[in-house]
């Protein structure tokens, strides 16, 4: 049977543990020797574009970068006639679009995996790479509290999804009406987490936790919201201040791009906290790792 990885819990626990130990291996079987991998963008990228193509290199692959206009989705063709073309020629589909169930369209008739390179819902292979440099750091996620500061995004959602999967406790920190849907906490406790706690007050997120991530308060699509968003996030930057009150050991997580002074301030993002850089090589790693495993299944 084809695998998929849409989202993070398309897997079980046990398989996204064994997921990040393909991630960490210094060297993986060429699963994609002499074959293609398409990657179809519809919406642009710097990590997900480099971190992808080389990941699909270091497993003997070709990457052949797709943009949508290329091939006109549901204009010139529909998106799962264009699906099974891609089929034809590749091992694997990676996608980053703007709408979820356009994937879910691409899985329901694809002969090869899809995977999920970013939708409005879900970003796993960033939360795979969040979840490497948590393991990285620490060494394993057991006892360990997340705090989610800003806007609930789809970093947001799958990588709550996996820490809940391993059973770290998960905290959310969101103004109100911009926080998890009480259905997505729930999904979080039935996948293991140790804890879901949801809270309009970013001090009260982060105190002793071990990880601070964050996010963005505005996106691609979101432009005409900015000027309602700044306001709603006042008092939601991740500064100095704000981490002081998490663990002395924590660590500082944001999948970039950033807005240096919005979500996060320049003297956190550069700080000794910080952990932004290898959660960006990370990247790469995750991509590699995740593609090998599902090529091996």
């Amino acid at each position: 049977m084809t695998r998929h990885l849409l989202d993070l819990d398309d897997l079980k626990p046990g398989e996204l543990s064994e997921m990040l130990d393909h991630c960490i291996r210094p060297a993986l079987p060429q699963v994609l020797a002499g074959q293609g991998a398409a990657l179809l963008f519809e919406k642009p990228s710097v990590r997900t574009r480099h971190s992808t193509e080389m990941a699909v290199v270091q497993l003997g692959g070709h990457p052949v970068y797709v943009q949508a206009d290329e091939v006109g989705l549901d204009t010139r063709e529909t998106t799962e006639d264009v699906t099974r073309t891609l089929a034809c020629y590749h091992a694997v589909i990676g996608a980053r679009v703007f709408d979820h169930a356009r994937l879910e369209r691409m899985a329901g008739v694809s002969s090869v995996p899809v995977v999920n390179l970013l939708s409005e819902r879900s970003h796993p292979l960033q939360a795979v790479a969040d979840l490497l440099t948590i393991q990285d750091e620490f060494g394993g996620f057991s006892g360990r509290t997340l705090a989610w500061v800003g806007d609930y995004t789809n970093v947001a959602r799958s990588l709550g999804l996996g820490a809940s999967m391993l059973g770290m406790a998960v905290r959310f920190a969101c103004p109100p009406g911009y926080g998890p849907p009480g259905v997505d906490v729930d999904r979080m406790l039935f996948h293991g987490a140790s804890e879901v706690r949801t809270t309009s007050h970013p001090e009260d997120g982060v105190r002793d936790a071990d990880v601070v991530s964050t996010d963005a308060w505005y996106a691609m699509g979101q432009e005409a919201e900015v000027a309602d968003r700044r306001k709603a996030f006042e008092g939601f930057t991740v500064d100095p201040s704000l981490l002081s009150l998490a663990s002395g050991h924590a660590i500082l997580l944001h999948c970039l791009p950033v807005h240096r002074g919005e979500e996060a301030s320049a003297d956190a993002i550069d700080g000794p906290a910080s952990r932004i850089w290898p959660q960006a090589t990370n990247r790469m790693h995750a991509a590699r790792g995740a593609l090998a495993w599902l090529l091996d299944q």
